[in-house]
């Protein structure tokens, strides 16, 4: 399978991206849980393209919702991490794109259309940012690096332990960041601006694509309680260099 090719088609969704018109088409899928035209336009396209040069790959996108695949290999895709972000034309948008194989990622790709930045990761060949290799944070301790947080704003039941793991993880860490885009803070986490990040409710295609940058980045990627994440279903995760992932997983 041809990488650039891959990133080539994924980056030709900026065109949707930043059709404002577009974003400003907005249906409510649930508690604070958007989707606009601009995340069906992008799937659909995606999910068309992908069909046609890859036909026995099958799909599963955001915009469906989580159903039960029935053979080992799947795209998994997010088209806009970060919708409500793209509503407010607050630019942390980014398109996930996975494929999952036999049990695990095989390979990642996270595109921030706003920076022009194209993360990817094939499993056992490492991580890229634009062609570099990138590489996760050699901090040794919460204290020497900063930490971003996911809020699970579709589940707010979850708010009040949420925000007392974060207050924890602040107290600890130089400091905290919030992106509202998961895919994104993984990608961070995977080139070492953060030494780790945390949310205790997400869907695969949130963490497909970065799980596994982080991991050929050098980096651990599990839920709360130490597990690998699944696929079947949503998962807290946890994800950071690996030298404070059990001080980070200890206080969640």
């Amino acid at each position: 399978m041809e990488l650039q090719e891959l990133i080539a088609l994924v980056k030709e969704t900026k065109t949707f991206v930043k059709n404002r018109e577009r974003a400003g088409h907005i249906r409510t899928k649930g508690c604070a849980d958007y989707v606009t035209q601009v995340d069906t336009d992008i799937q659909s396209f995606l999910a068309r393209e992908l069909g046609r040069r890859f036909p026995d790959i099958q799909f599963l996108g955001e915009e469906e919702g989580l159903h039960e695949m029935s053979g080992d290999t799947y795209w998994i895709l997010d088209p806009i991490d970060g919708t409500t972000n793209l509503i407010h034309d607050y630019r942390h948008s980014v398109v996930s794109l996975a494929l999952y194989e036999k049990g695990e990622t095989a390979l990642g790709i996270i595109y921030d259309p706003f920076r022009e930045d194209v993360y990817c990761a094939q499993r056992g060949k490492g991580s890229f940012l634009n062609g570099m290799p990138i590489h996760v944070s050699d901090a040794e301790a919460l204290r020497e690096t900063i930490i971003t947080v996911g809020t699970s704003p579709y589940d707010r039941e979850l708010a009040d332990e949420n925000f007392k793991r974060i207050r924890r993880v602040f107290d600890s860490a130089q400091d905290i960041r919030r992106t509202g885009t998961a895919a994104m803070d993984l990608a961070y986490v995977a080139c070492g601006r953060t030494g780790g990040f945390f949310e205790p409710r997400l869907s695969p295609w949130d963490f497909a694509a970065g799980q596994l940058l982080v991991k050929e980045a050098g980096g651990q990627v599990t839920d709360f309680a130490g597990e690998p994440l699944g696929f079947s279903s949503r998962s807290s995760v946890v994800a950071s260099n690996g030298k404070v992932h059990e001080e980070l997983r200890g206080l969640l």
